[in-house]
């Protein structure tokens, strides 16, 4: 039996999360500029990217569209562009840590749907940092039920 792995192969790094009004197009725009290879993408029911995934060379790029209710605000509207995200074997005692070393508490520590225990923290600086470990490996299809049954909900 595969043991999910507490962080996926490739996402040993920080990796950058974008967030901008568009990212379908900034996807193609990464495509062509950079000869970006596509992971993979979710969509919402109304289209928008939810979330993306992006290989630029050796580096994963995250992204999405900017979703204001989630804090998630595009730089063509004034936000932040960039939330930094980190894989980690442990996020409970990594997000204690930052926490205990003066980070602000966004999102607590909770499983979440797309299979990822997660927080989100903004650091004594203004940068947001998303925390996770990855607890369990979904098909595609498991994932769109799951995303279905959590927005019907909220």
């Amino acid at each position: 039996m595969n043991k999910t792995q507490p962080i996926p192969e490739g996402m040993s790094a920080v990796i950058p999360h974008l967030t901008t009004k568009g990212a379908a197009k900034a996807i193609d725009f990464y495509k062509k500029a950079f000869g970006a290879t596509e992971l993979n993408r979710f969509a919402m029911p109304d289209g928008s990217i939810m979330h993306a995934t992006i290989k630029i060379g050796n580096g994963v790029v995250m992204l999405n569209d900017e979703f204001p209710q989630f804090g998630s605000i595009a730089p063509q509207s004034g936000g932040s562009p960039v939330f930094m995200m980190m894989y980690v074997p442990d996020v409970d005692a990594t997000f204690k840590r930052a926490v205990d070393a003066g980070a602000q508490v966004k999102m607590p520590v909770e499983d979440q749907f797309w299979g990822d225990r997660y927080g989100l923290i903004v650091d004594p600086f203004g940068h947001y940092w998303e925390i996770a470990t990855h607890k369990e490996d979904l098909s595609r299809n498991e994932l769109q039920k799951r995303a279905a049954a959590h927005y019907a909900t909220s």
